[in-house]
């Protein structure tokens, strides 16, 4: 009996041994791919927010086209282009930190009508886990030109309606500025009567998603606390 257990162990540790040796292999096998696909679906959603489809075959050749590495800068706090690639920056590390020693991310895209557009990624809280996206600008660096949200866990028909394309579309052609140059953000009003409309607020504001307020606020939040950071570069840049 007691060489059967013996035996019995020895097997079970053994078996052990090379179950977790395949996994691992398997999860470093499997590692570039992940990658990839994580650097492709974040190409897509980046090129999204200006409003250029693309598939997972062709989104690199779409991102080095209209936003080639020379216009993937970094800048800091005053507005100043440092060095390093927007791409690489994370922007969850960087907004744990005082803002006057984050990197921020900046991506500048030429349209195929010789449009620019500035690209600012950002990142939040919503109702149930992080929320993140792209908001893109005019060259006036004011006006919202397109927007791109995603979250990891909002309910779906409530605060997962963020991903929505009625949603974002009300972001287009706000401004974040008002007429004295004073950053104001984007507002979302709870439905109803305070709506935007309803609280005359046409130019800054949008209306929440019925029974998402949280996750929408979350989003407004999200917008001011990140473009906050990029006030300075706006206002060297705004109207040039």
């Amino acid at each position: 009996m007691k060489q059967s257990n013996t035996y019995i162990f020895i097997y079970a540790s053994v078996m052990v041994i090379i179950v977790a040796a395949i996994l691992s292999y398997t999860a470093e096998t499997l590692k570039p791919i992940q990658q990839k696909n994580i650097k492709i679906e974040k190409i897509q959603n980046i090129l999204k927010s200006v409003g250029i489809e693309s598939t997972t075959d062709n989104a690199q050749e779409l991102f080095d086209k209209y936003i080639p590495k020379e216009n993937r800068i970094i800048i800091n706090y005053k507005g100043d282009k440092i060095n390093g690639n927007a791409f690489d920056v994370n922007l969850k590390d960087e907004n744990i930190k005082p803002v006057e020693k984050r990197h921020l991310p900046l991506f500048i895209c030429k349209l195929d009508n010789g449009d620019k557009k500035i690209i600012i990624p950002v990142r939040g809280k919503g109702l149930w886990g992080p929320i993140w996206g792209y908001v893109s600008f005019n060259d006036d660096n004011n006006t919202i030109y397109g927007t791109n949200f995603d979250h990891e866990s909002e309910t779906p028909g409530l605060g997962a309606e963020i991903k929505t394309k009625w949603f974002q579309k009300q972001f287009e052609n706000k401004t974040i500025f008002d007429d004295n140059n004073k950053f104001v953000s984007i507002t979302v009003y709870k439905g109803g009567k305070g709506s935007a409309v309803a609280a005359g607020d046409t130019k800054h504001g949008v209306d929440a998603i019925s029974g998402g307020t949280i996750t929408s606020k979350g989003v407004q939040a999200m917008i001011h606390d990140c473009l906050i950071a990029y006030k300075e570069y706006f206002l060297k840049n705004k109207n040039k």
